[in-house]
Order: structure tokens, then sequence, then C-alpha cells
């Protein structure tokens, strides 16, 4: 086993596609079954011997060190760096650097702020020291390889190229994508230009191999989750509950999971891998499937609650039918209001009787840019 001890995590963005739960807080401080994607992320490095992070920020920055302070509540210890603007994964991962320790030979792991991934740290760090690679990018498979950039390798593992989204059926030249995390030479880190935006995966990558430097890719096809969406948010948080991805933040798997400190009426039915958060109620005859109910939240009788996340300090009145939905933080829904395709209240409405079909409240124009 290699002894590493230093990585960097990339925490900057605005997380655009998960509006409006991201208007106050940042997307890798959302909480997915009673923790925020960035715990479960340090959780499962500090289980990989990882005991310094350095956490790049730009974004609601102030956020992450009062959450989580100087990580000793994790077990490790965490740094931050800040981008005053943001400079993209490659220059953000130069900019994290500056707190780094490690010498030029050092492996440093990278991690993409907004991926839960059963990925096996130290069997991806093993293959990058027995091959003296430059850098190692964890790779997995995807069943639509035409919505991901593609990383083809040959039969050793070394990278190829790294390919654009393909367009044509033609060009889709292999099923592997990248998974984001990389581990690097702290001296390639230590190439990167300093002092404006750079991509990794447009620029970094593509001028390593154009240099003749070694980067492998090393597939594991257990759990990966890009958690870009709300849809994608619920399923992390049931997968958690129910232990299809460990991460080990959460001891108890089950088909739901429900903070002591709720109160649950009588005949509710909560499944399917549903969080209730602490505080919150559920009313009488309601039902909770495969959604995310946060703290301090009130829900009334006779409602339905599917595949969709509600935030903290909502109240939903009775009759109500929520489905693939997001309600985010302190809004009050009135009773009998039915959303489902994607609808999304933002955050402080109060809201009467409303029927949304993949709509906003308020009606926010080219919310998604």
């Amino acid at each position: 086993m290699i002894f590493v001890t230093e990585a960097i995590l990339l925490v900057g963005g605005y997380g655009t596609r998960l509006k409006p739960l991201t208007i106050h807080t940042p997307k890798p401080m959302l909480e997915v079954a009673g923790f925020s994607v960035t715990s479960h992320q340090i959780a499962k490095a500090k289980k990989a011997n990882i005991n310094h992070i350095v956490l790049g920020t730009a974004f609601k920055a102030e956020v992450f060190k009062e959450k989580l302070g100087d990580g000793s509540s994790l077990g490790v210890q965490l740094s931050y760096a800040f981008e005053p603007e943001q400079l993209g994964t490659g220059g953000g991962i130069r900019n994290a650097a500056a707190l780094l320790k490690s010498g030029p030979e050092d492996p440093i792991v990278v991690f993409n702020g907004d991926v839960l991934s059963g990925v096996n740290i130290e069997k991806v760090l093993k293959i990058w020291k027995e091959k003296n690679a430059d850098v190692a990018l964890y790779l997995t498979k995807v069943k639509n390889p035409k919505a991901y950039g593609l990383v083809p390798t040959d039969e050793a593992g070394n990278v190829l190229a790294f390919l654009e989204k393909p367009e044509k059926d033609e060009d889709i030249v292999t099923d592997q994508i990248n998974a984001g995390m990389y581990i690097f030479k702290r001296k390639i880190i230590d190439t990167i230009q300093t002092g404006r935006v750079v991509s990794v995966e447009r620029e970094v990558f593509p001028n390593l191999l154009k240099n003749n430097y070694k980067v492998i890719g090393v597939v594991d096809e257990s759990y990966w989750l890009d958690l870009g969406t709300p849809n994608a948010f619920v399923k992390g948080s049931c997968d958690l509950v129910t232990g299809k991805i460990e991460t080990g933040l959460i001891k108890n798997h089950s088909e739901k999971m429900i903070e002591v400190s709720a109160q649950i009426d009588e005949n509710v039915l909560i499944s399917n891998g549903s969080y209730v958060g602490n505080n919150s109620k559920i009313g009488k005859n309601s039902k909770i499937d495969s959604s995310a109910i946060s703290s301090q939240v009130k829900i009334g009788m006779n409602c339905v609650i599917k595949s969709s996340i509600i935030a903290k300090n909502v109240i939903i009145e009775d009759n109500c039918v929520i489905e693939n939905s997001v309600i985010a933080d302190s809004v009050v829904l009135g009773s009998e209001s039915i959303l489902k395709n994607d609808s999304r209240i933002w955050p402080d409405q109060k809201v009467g009787k409303v029927l949304l079909d993949n709509q906003t409240i308020p009606e926010v124009a080219n919310w998604q840019n």
C-alpha cells in the first residue's frame, strides 16, 4: 500500500443545473443523506490514508470553512485555496497546489467536488506507482458515451487521446470517460500556468500527451454518479441510504433513513431510500418515496412526495403531490398543490394552491445560464 498524505478537492463550481438549491449554498456543500457531498468525499479520502486536503474554493467559499473548519471533526487537516476569479479545473489545481507540502515525485490525488464514486483509490495509486506514470486518471465505463468526452486507452492502459463528446455513432471509439479523480506527480502540477483559466481536460492532459509524458487510465467500474442534476442528487441520496454506495459516514443502511428528532405521524409510508432530516415532521397518511427531505421541514397530511428534494425550513400544507421537483429553502406551499416534471420553487416564496408542470416560481428567464 502507498502511504499518501495529500489531496486537492475542487469545489469551486456554481452548480447552475441544481438551482435553486445552489443560490445560497455551493453544490459540494449540499447535503446528501444528512452529510454534505464534500464530507462524504473527505471521509472516503481518509479511508485511503489521505490526511491533508486542500479545498479549491471560489463560489461561496466562506461556507466551506464555516461548516468544515480545520477538518478535525472528520479526522483530516483541511486547507483552503481561494480563486477570486474562477480558473477552470487546471487553474484550480495549480492554485490549490501552493498549499501542498509534498515533494516533486510524490503523488497528489485530485478529486472533482461533484462526484460520488466507489473507486478504490489505493488501487489507482498502486498502478500509478507500478507504471511510474506522470498522471493516472480514474476512468469509468458508461452506457451513453455520446453524453461525455471520451478517453481511449491502449491494451497497456496508456491514454491515447482526450476526445470531445461524439456527435455521431461512428465517433464513439470507446465507452470510457474521465470519472473525476486523478493522481499527479507533484512536479507535473507545477508545470500548469498560473493566473489564468486552464482546463485540465482540454489543455493540461492533451499537452502532456503531446510532450510524451506518461498518462495512464485505470478503469474502475464500481459505483459512479455525477451529481449535476436534481435527479442525480436524489439518486445519490437514496443510494447512500440503502448502501449502494458507501463512504463511511452512514453506519446503518436500510430502505429509509429518519433522523431521531424527526416526527412521523401515523400511517406514513417512507420508502426506497428516502431521507428525513432533523426536526422535520411528516403528517399522517403521507407517502415519501425516493426523496430527500431536509431539516426543519413540515409536511401536512395526505401528501405524496416522490423523487424530489425538499430543502430546509419548508412548509408543505395538506393534500399536495410533488413528483420529480425541487423546493428550495423556506418556501410555504399551499394545500392541494401539484408539482411535477422538474418544477422548481425558488427560496423564500409563499405560494398558494398551484399546479406546476416543468415550471418555476417565480418565473426565472434563462435561469440555467
